[in-house]
């Protein structure tokens, strides 16, 4: 197959504030699907750049005292330094402030003027006296027209959802200045946009760009109307690039923004010998744009129009994605749930994130929602329970010996995974990542399945079994392998250190299709550990904006608080304590870690699930467990969980029910299986 040569952009992140988890859900996206594509073997470059222009920057600039050169450079050096931090690669990362995007715009300007798309208007302004400038939308707040709640934007009102303009506003105020604002006239430029109304409608409705509900959207929205003409001109005071022809008026910052796509394009290939209009003018590249649904609008509208009328390649496809949520509401700074990139990597593997993201992003718009309940034991049951889980139970028997030199007989499994490859590979490309993590896993609960039947540590108390010992380790690890080959996109880290444990390349898809053999495994060291739910609170903690001001100025009741957080997401005691008991009557419980082997819904019960636990060796359990809310039975089998063992059996209308699963939660679709830490194995008792 002919490697495919792919463009892939995430939306530029404004130089005005850090990047925080909602930033992040876009360029891990991104990053997940680069690097998968690089794994197949295509040419795939991801560029970026920091959105740098507007009066935001201006008065950011202003009040801190610097230049805005000065302000932006240290702003893309933060940007930059939480990306890595997340693993997060650029092949290019540059500024809509360059030679580069002056040039590039130029381009596009020139030839929308000769396509007759431009046309003066003059536009009636609120502007601040005191600051000097005219307002922005979001710069104006006052009253709303419609429901009358104050302290609105000027473009949209948070509690009736209206949108209407910042002279509709009552009592409007300058969020600048606290200046009452003046009605001032300015000329703007426009693009006609209803000039392309009919290559739009071809390009929106093609069915290949799009994903169904945006291009129904834009059909409903927008299509179906005269296209309103773009303003694409500020007067100044503006920090951006001057108009040439039209003296103190400037580019809006939706000009040259997606234009920074190709500058940092041309960044690269000036780097590395390439042709620029290889990239953008050649119709067998593929750009790609990965967006929030926010932006749709400039996205799927102008932006084509402005590639189609200055003679680039058009967007093969902009994948738009949801906004994320904490605890299903709007991230909150009083919460300590608004988490900026830079408090995250103080207190968690940036791995957990990536995993966390993965296995909730599908190909739709979606809205994504970080419980950190969920987060933590979907990482520490998915990672730590399943996947290094297998690594951790065989690379060590193996490390004096290697692999076996020849591939054993694994009863197919490998093959069968193999075999997933494809359906893995279908659901990255399709952006399906929750579907392909969903596949990985099944493959990490055949994996841990073979363990438990073959008992390698069994095995490696015998001396006559040597040989069977290294043959089950190999095929386990082959099989660990291939995970982590499926994996890599996501975690790429972890990819790194199973290269060195296994001394395997690990750098292209095609590596999960045929065994490793014959090749020495190193010391093995933990690849990872399992999240301290003490680690999210402190950095929830941390987030708090309120506690932390209180924190530096000795404010000790607000110490106490901010260590005991009454609104955390995981309060610390959920519910009352039980009535003491003694140190004899707990010991009377016989708990056990076990292994599902199987899981079915029980028909006519409407909580029930029963599963066939595994307690090691030949012993199986059947236990009926009220989990049917929050658990698909198939994502159950292979888990380990901890049951109590030596409860008395008892008979339901539906079987004998021969033990008890541990879960936490309130119930219903919030309960919250029990697993131990790696290494556990079925029949262990919890101590």
């Amino acid at each position: 197959m002919t490697p495919r040569r792919i463009l892939v952009t995430s939306a530029l992140p404004y130089a005005n504030g850090p990047i925080h988890l909602g930033h992040l859900v876009e360029y891990l996206q991104t990053d997940i699907w680069v690097r998968f594509q690089k794994l197949r073997g295509n040419q795939c470059i991801y560029v970026c750049a920091d959105d740098t222009h507007g009066t935001a920057i201006m008065i950011s600039a202003k009040k801190a005292g610097v230049k805005e050169e000065e302000f932006i450079a240290k702003m893309s050096e933060e940007h930059q330094r939480d990306f890595a931090g997340f693993g997060i690669e650029f092949d290019n990362y540059g500024s809509t402030h360059s030679e580069e995007n002056r040039v590039l715009c130029h381009e596009v300007w020139a030839a929308l003027l000769e396509a007759g798309l431009i046309k003066e208007k003059d536009v009636t302004q609120l502007f601040d006296p005191v600051a000097g400038t005219f307002l922005a939308d979001r710069f104006v707040k006052g009253t709303c027209p419609n429901c009358k709640s104050p302290n609105q934007y000027g473009d949209n009102c948070d509690k009736c959802n209206a949108t209407y303009s910042p002279t509709d506003l009552i009592d409007p105020v300058s969020a600048l200045s606290g200046a009452t604002p003046e009605l001032r006239t300015a000329t703007h430029l426009f693009v006609e946009l209803e000039q392309l109304r009919e290559f739009l409608i071809e390009w929106t409705q093609s069915g290949e760009h799009l994903q169904p509900e945006v291009a129904n959207y834009l059909k409903g929205h927008f299509l179906s109307n005269p296209l309103r003409d773009w303003d694409i001109s500020r007067p100044g005071p503006y920090f951006g690039f001057e108009i040439p022809g039209y003296p103190d008026h400037y580019w809006y910052v939706w000009f040259d923004a997606p234009i920074g796509y190709m500058a940092s394009t041309q960044q690269w290939c000036d780097r590395h010998g390439e042709e620029f209009d290889t990239w953008w003018r050649d119709p067998e590249t593929e750009i790609h744009h990965f967006i929030g649904k926010d932006i749709t609008y400039f996205h799927t509208l102008f932006w084509p129009g402005m590639l189609k009328s200055a003679g680039f390649n058009l967007p093969t496809k902009v994948h738009i994605h949801g906004f994320l949520t904490v605890a299903g509401e709007k991230m909150s700074k009083s919460k300590g749930t608004f988490i900026k990139a830079e408090t995250y990597l103080k207190h968690l593997d940036p791995a957990y994130l990536r995993y966390y993201y993965a296995s909730k992003l599908g190909p739709r718009l979606d809205d994504l929602d970080l419980n950190f309940e969920e987060f933590q034991n979907k990482v520490n049951a998915d990672l730590v329970g399943k996947v290094i889980n297998i690594a951790s139970r065989c690379a060590k028997l193996v490390h004096k010996t290697g692999l076996s030199a020849t591939y054993p007989e694994d009863g197919g499994l490998f093959a069968a995974g193999a075999k997933l490859g494809e359906e893995i590979a279908a659901a990255y490309e399709n952006c399906d990542f929750a579907k392909a993590t969903r596949l990985i896993m099944e493959l990490a609960d055949a994996a841990n399945l073979y363990v438990d039947t073959q008992t390698p540590w069994k095995l490696a108390k015998d001396p006559d079994q040597a040989q069977q010992l290294q043959d089950v380790c190999t095929v386990t690890l082959n099989l660990f392998r291939q995970i982590v080959v499926y994996l890599a996109p996501v975690l790429p880290r972890l990819a790194q250190r199973t290269r060195e444990l296994l001394h395997a390349p690990l750098a292209s898809w095609n590596e999960s299709q045929t065994p490793q053999a014959g090749t020495p495994v190193a010391e093995f060291k933990h690849l990872m550990k399992r999240i301290d739910p003490k680690d999210i609170l402190a950095m929830i903690d941390d987030s708090k904006e309120p506690e932390a001001k209180a924190l530096e100025a000795g404010d000790k009741t607000a110490t106490a608080a901010a260590h005991h957080p009454a609104d955390s997401a995981e309060p610390l005691l959920a519910e009352p304590l039980a009535p003491e008991c003694s140190i004899d009557d707990f010991a009377k419980v016989d708990l056990r870690v076990a292994r599902v082997l199987a899981a079915v819904e029980v028909p006519d019960a409407r909580k029930l699930l029963k599963l066939t636990l595994s307690l090691g060796g030949e012993e199986t359990r059947t236990v009926f467990a009220g989990i049917k809310a929050a658990y698909q039975p198939e994502r159950l089998v292979g888990r380990l969980v901890i049951m109590v063992a030596n409860l008395a059996p008892r008979q339901m209308k539906f079987g004998l029910s021969e033990g008890m699963v541990t879960a936490a939660g309130a119930g219903g679709t919030e309960v919250f299986l029990l697993s131990p830490d790696e290494g556990a194995r079925p029949g262990h008792r919890v101590h």
